[in-house]
């Protein structure tokens, strides 16, 4: 995309961080880019996830670099837009990325091409104030318990969002053609939400797509041990009484895991690994 620079030409053939153009990072979305999943009493909210570490790497080298994040779980696209664009643009950031609608494909008689036609006006807007602006599209969840049952509806709203993004020149975090999620060690306990690693693989896809120089290095799981039939089942039978239930039980109520929650980090400011104090390399303890 044009509004990206390829920074990967290197004198040293290593990464150079804070090769890149922007200074002030605002995130918005919903559980996804709040970092749900990936637990880190250290990062504001207690939870880290794929934006933070993103962020992270942007700030290498950077003194000026500034990172929000407005991300709060549970929201549908109508959400996002109403409660995060106008507070993300007055917060004048050239970069920012955007999750939406993820929610709003898990209901029954939700519409993707809708969906995209309301994200399309509002990336026009980001687009519009100098923003570059990174749009993600939906993974394969086939497999997936309760995600796996709107695949076709995902695919639908992916093919519409490369179309928005070409429109408007935003660049595309391609979630789809992450073969990586399909490992379940990707997936946190609740099988809605990415785990450390899931968020991790998830933020060098991000870093490598803004052709962005960064210290993170893909992480491979240890391969899972064999599990009996029996074993299998019954973990299924916990995980739906833990967390199936639990959230069918919201649906039902029209509640949301978000109501009462706020965003993690509502101004921008300066963002240092969880494990290190600042000025220590993030990506270093991954």
């Amino acid at each position: 995309m044009g509004s990206v620079t390829d920074e990967r030409i290197q004198n040293n053939g290593g990464p150079q961080p804070g090769r890149h153009p922007w200074t002030r990072y605002v995130a918005m979305g919903d559980s996804f880019t709040e970092g749900i999943g990936d637990p880190e009493p250290g990062s504001p909210g207690g939870h880290r996830g794929w934006a933070d570490r993103v962020a992270e790497q942007l700030s290498l080298g950077r003194d000026d670099f500034r990172y929000a994040n407005l991300a709060i779980r549970g929201r549908l696209l109508q959400g996002i837009l109403d409660e995060q664009l106008e507070p993300g643009l007055a917060l004048n950031p050239d970069l920012i990325s955007i999750s939406a609608g993820g929610n709003d494909l898990l209901r029954p008689g939700s519409d993707p091409d809708v969906l995209a036609e309301k994200l399309d006006a509002a990336v026009g807007r980001m687009t519009g104030a100098g923003a570059t602006v990174v749009l993600f599209n939906g993974p394969d969840i086939g497999d997936t318990p309760v995600l796996g049952m709107v695949r076709g509806r995902v695919a639908i709203y992916n093919e519409n969002l490369r179309t928005v993004a070409a429109r408007h020149d935003a660049v595309i975090a391609d979630m789809w053609s992450l073969r990586q999620l399909k490992n379940p060690q990707m997936w946190a306990e609740d099988r809605l939400h990415f785990s450390p690693l899931g968020h991790h693989t998830i933020a060098i896809m991000v870093l490598d797509a803004l052709n962005v120089p960064h210290t993170l290095a893909p992480l491979v799981p240890d391969p899972l041990p064999a599990k009996s039939w029996t074993e299998a089942r019954s973990e299924d039978l916990v995980w739906a009484k833990d967390f199936l239930a639990p959230w069918v039980l919201r649906r039902l109520r029209h509640r949301s895991s978000g109501d009462g929650i706020l965003p993690k980090r509502p101004t921008p400011g300066p963002v240092t690994s969880p494990a290190f104090g600042p000025g220590m390399p993030p990506g270093a303890a991954e």
